[in-house]
């Protein structure tokens, strides 16, 4: 089963280098070696990303250091002031920190940071030392979280174009479930997968092909309007995998390891512009993004 699924992916991966669509559909992931192996990718893939990221670091510092709160007006709305009740907030898939760090100024009065890539987790303890910031990092898979962590979190925060990176949902709702204290609670904002049932680069709603319940995609390089091209052309970007998952399943997953939800929305705000040319009339039509809060009991 090991060298069936780790010689597909080789296969898969070599058949994006000569891709010259700038994605391509990929069945859901077979079995753990196969998430993993796609979890790696992705992690050579967020290392240049971190690139981008780095670029920005002195600015995110000064932006944290005045008081600067990176979160989104709904999660801010749902987690009100955290300095009532989170002593920890642990963040999974935190990238570079900025959000993390947020949550400091939103009140938590210690965050921990979960990143898969090396690059993001040395940003990220960069700007927090320069902040004297009460802040811990660790690089590792988020199926990895160190287990020394285990129940102590108040809030466990994830989102904002997390879960698609995620190809094991149920292994990731158990890290979940395992972080928070009794009483503790998880939030997530992350993208609705109703919205790519249509075409992001139109301008009118036209659909995308998409399969709601089991799109998987590879590909290689990320948008200007996010990453770039970094100075090197597509084909020399790391291949990577998303996974659209349906609110439901992210529900059920949750659910599935004893956590009580205590809200579920489903919205038209954005937290990036994944329809630039669409009219924000039709826009405010879509389900754009969802959220859920859970408790543990």
């Amino acid at each position: 089963m090991v060298m069936r699924a780790a010689a597909w992916h080789a296969d898969r991966v070599q058949a994006g280098k000569g891709q010259a669509q700038p994605w391509w559909p990929e069945p859901p992931a077979v079995d753990a070696v196969e998430v993993r192996l796609r979890h790696e990718d992705n992690r050579r893939a967020w290392n240049e990303a971190a690139q981008r990221y780095r670029a920005g670091l002195d600015d995110a510092v000064e932006y944290l250091r005045a008081g600067g709160v990176h979160l989104h007006p709904l999660e801010l709305e749902h987690l009100g002031d955290l300095g009532d009740w989170c002593e920890l907030a642990v963040h999974l898939q935190c990238a570079s920190g900025k959000d993390t760090l947020s949550l400091l100024n939103a009140g938590a009065g210690r965050v921990v940071g979960v990143d898969i890539a090396e690059g993001h987790i040395a940003n990220a303890r960069q700007a927090s030392e320069r902040l004297g910031a009460a802040a811990s990092w660790y690089r590792c898979d988020l199926l990895d979280t160190p287990h020394e962590l285990d129940g102590t979190a108040d809030l466990v925060y994830t989102g904002r174009g997390a879960l698609g990176w995620v190809h094991d949902l149920q292994g990731w709702a158990a890290v979940v479930g395992r972080l928070l204290r009794p009483g503790g609670l998880f939030h997530v904002l992350d993208d609705h997968a109703g919205a790519y049932l249509f075409d992001p680069a139109a301008s009118e709603l036209r659909p995308s092909g998409a399969d709601y319940f089991a799109n998987v995609t590879g590909s290689r390089g990320w948008t200007e309007q996010y990453v770039g091209d970094l100075g090197r052309e597509k084909a020399e970007h790391a291949v990577k995998h998303e996974r659209l998952w349906p609110p439901s399943a992210v529900f059920s997953a949750l659910v599935g390891v004893g956590l009580v939800v205590e809200q579920f929305g489903e919205h038209p705000d954005e937290y990036w512009p994944a329809f630039p040319h669409l009219d924000p009339q039709l826009r405010r039509r879509l389900p754009m993004t969802y959220t859920i809060t859970a408790r543990k009991p």
